[in-house]
């Protein structure tokens, strides 16, 4: 079935949810409408029912290639909020918290907010096609999806530095020795599905609590959930958009990245 946009569909398997970004002539990149669309699927986990949730990528490929930049160019925000006035961040995703487990089903390229999407998620899965990275710094902005702390936490620093400083490309095998992701198989999908039959075996009740001590979740009095820790980290990442996302490199990669050319930067 399909929720209000066609560009993110959902169906369940049994007590899985699969929730799949539907743009693959474009590469699956997010813009506004697709933000909204996965914001509302997440607040489908909130179903009884669902036990797991897997987010993949139409078509073979790619998962997600990051930001619409030509939505960007015409100012959307790419992210969504609750109704109530909850930041749920980049593609309604990378602040959404849910307490069931959420896994990548990586079937293709996953640059930019697309690996932020992978850094959001609790295990993931990739084709052997699959590759990561965050070249954000290549076109003049940044890693502002969660990316710029996430990814050191999760994989060994000096590596992590590496791919975010030098924008530089990770194949799926280097992902999987470096923890990125939990395993490669040739259909991603089928893998995460069978490993969210794995979590779905287990009481529903232990493995929500136990995600919330793993991942440092606590109830906000409306009922929505916060990762603690991370309130610095986001605080500073705001900050730093105003200087990065005004500057005249950040219109210069935009532009050059649209034009297909190598980027005249200015350090201005």
């Amino acid at each position: 079935m399909s929720g209000k946009s066609a560009n993110v569909l959902t169906k369940r398997h049994g007590p899985v949810l699969v929730v799949t970004i539907n743009r693959p002539d474009v590469l699956n990149v997010i813009d506004t409408e697709t933000a909204t669309a996965l914001g509302e699927a997440w607040e489908s986990a909130a179903d009884p029912g669902v036990r797991a949730l897997i987010l993949t990528g139409a078509g073979d490929r790619a998962f997600c290639a990051g930001a619409d930049m030509d939505a960007l160019a015409r100012g959307e925000l790419l992210r969504s909020t609750a109704p109530g006035g909850n930041e749920w961040g980049f593609a309604g995703v990378v602040r959404h918290e849910v307490t069931v487990p959420v896994i990548a089903a990586v079937n293709g390229v996953c640059l930019g907010g697309g690996m932020e999407l992978v850094l959001a998620a609790d295990l993931a899965v990739a084709a052997p096609r699959a590759r990561f990275g965050l070249p954000e710094g290549k076109i003049g902005v940044y890693a502002g999806g969660g990316g710029a702390f996430r990814l050191p936490a999760q994989i060994p620093s000096k590596v992590a530095m590496e791919i975010l400083l030098t924008g530089r490309m990770v194949e799926a095998d280097e992902a999987v020795r470096w923890g990125l992701v939990n395993a490669v198989a040739e259909d991603p999908l089928a893998g995460a599905l069978e490993l969210a039959g794995r979590v779905a075996a287990c009481a529903p009740l232990s493995v929500a609590a136990t995600k919330r001590i793993a991942r440092g979740l606590d109830s906000r009095p409306d009922g929505t959930l916060i990762r603690q820790g991370e309130d610095p980290h986001w605080q500073r990442n705001e900050g730093e958009g105003p200087g990065v996302l005004g500057s005249a490199d950040c219109a210069e990669g935009v532009a050059a990245f649209r034009a297909r050319r190598a980027p005249v930067w200015s350090g201005r």
